[in-house]
């Protein structure tokens, strides 16, 4: 490179180097707003489908699997997931659209109607797999074809099989542990937050906005669903949710963040994964509804459903600021998280005994 080729790319990258806080004002600007306008809208909306749930007398009623003693109106994804997907459109309309964000919302729609449907009467364990299977297939083919999950250490073919299990795997487990009052609501803040965060100062603040609508929607939930909760996500919210969820994790390990894609959701992937081998090994239906779960034994041996909601949020911020580190330090981060993990997993155990 000559002197004048090198003096002409100094001053194109000068202003470039001065816009810099610039860039960083607006992205931040972009999800504070995305946070701010979703929260008090998904709680409003979340108050509306409840009084509306309450009127046709649709409940969950308490069995001997669940882990409530009153009937409450379940259903409050009819309102947080619509807020969520209206911000997401605002965003891509604005130009905040991450690649194949127009897949994803219908994907999350379509399951979205599904799940309220089974809300409702109950839809075949097989049916929902296969649905769950569909919608992630939808996502992962508008994903572009260099957006590489596993960082490019296997074949094209097999690392788009191994998102798309990863992903129906995290649709059914963010099901699977929706099972006690503010724990959904928490962890969706939490991943949402965590992920806006993540985007900030690096590339991919498109998907910063997007997650803070998320964790947006989550705290807006919490208000009705904090111990002891008024109404329940149900299937139309925790299903849609895992959806949005899982590929904006799989996006942020597309983008070089695999470490932290992986330390985000380190709770839930731990306690919903164990909990399944233990049942696969002792013969157990594994579609079948129970109270197994570290959180559920938790608070059967006497915890409130508030004092475990807030020591997953303890673990999650934990997580969180672990996430940073691993930006930087992976091979360090992964084992910490893995014993924050650990420790709650302990602690839930111990309050189970």
């Amino acid at each position: 490179m000559s002197v004048h080729e090198r003096n002409d790319l100094a001053a194109w990258q000068g202003p470039e180097r001065r816009l810099q806080p610039d860039i960083m004002e607006h992205r931040l600007v972009a999800v504070l707003a995305s946070l701010l306008l979703t929260w008090p809208t998904a709680a409003g909306a979340t108050r509306a489908v409840l009084a509306w749930l309450r009127h046709k007398r649709i409940l969950d009623h308490p069995n001997e699997r669940s882990s409530h003693s009153q009937p409450t109106p379940r259903g409050a994804g009819l309102a947080v997931v619509p807020v969520i997907l209206a911000a997401w459109l605002a965003l891509g309309l604005a130009g905040w659209a991450r690649p194949g964000l127009w897949p994803v919302m219908a994907g999350a729609a379509a399951l979205l109607l599904l799940s309220w449907r089974d809300d409702r009467g109950g839809l075949p364990a097989s049916l929902r797999l296969a649905l769950h299977l569909l919608a992630a297939v939808l996502g992962i083919a508008g994903l572009p074809a260099d957006h590489l999950v596993c960082q490019g250490l296997l074949p094209f073919w097999l690392d788009r099989a191994v998102a798309l299990l990863a992903w129906t795997w995290f649709i059914n487990l963010y099901n699977f542990m929706d099972g006690i009052d503010g724990i959904s609501g928490v962890e969706t803040a939490a991943l949402g937050l965590g992920l806006a965060l993540l985007g900030l100062p690096a590339g991919g603040p498109e998907g910063s906005a997007l997650a803070a609508a998320v964790a947006g929607g989550g705290l807006g939930f919490l208000v009705w669903n904090w111990h002891p909760a008024r109404i329940f996500l149900g299937d139309s919210g925790s299903v849609p949710l895992g959806y949005l969820l899982g590929w904006l994790l799989l996006a942020a390990a597309a983008d070089g963040h695999w470490a932290a894609a992986l330390i985000l959701p380190a709770y839930y992937l731990a306690d919903a994964s164990l909990t399944l081998v233990k049942r696969a090994v002792q013969g157990e239906p594994l579609w079948q509804a129970h109270r197994q779960h570290f959180y559920q034994r938790a608070v059967q041996g006497g915890a409130s459903h508030a004092k475990v909601a807030r020591l997953v949020a303890g673990a999650d911020l934990c997580l969180i600021g672990i996430a940073w580190l691993a930006e930087s330090r992976p091979l360090v981060a992964l084992p910490i998280a893995l014993l924050v993990v650990a420790g709650l997993l302990a602690w839930l155990f111990r309050l189970g005994r």
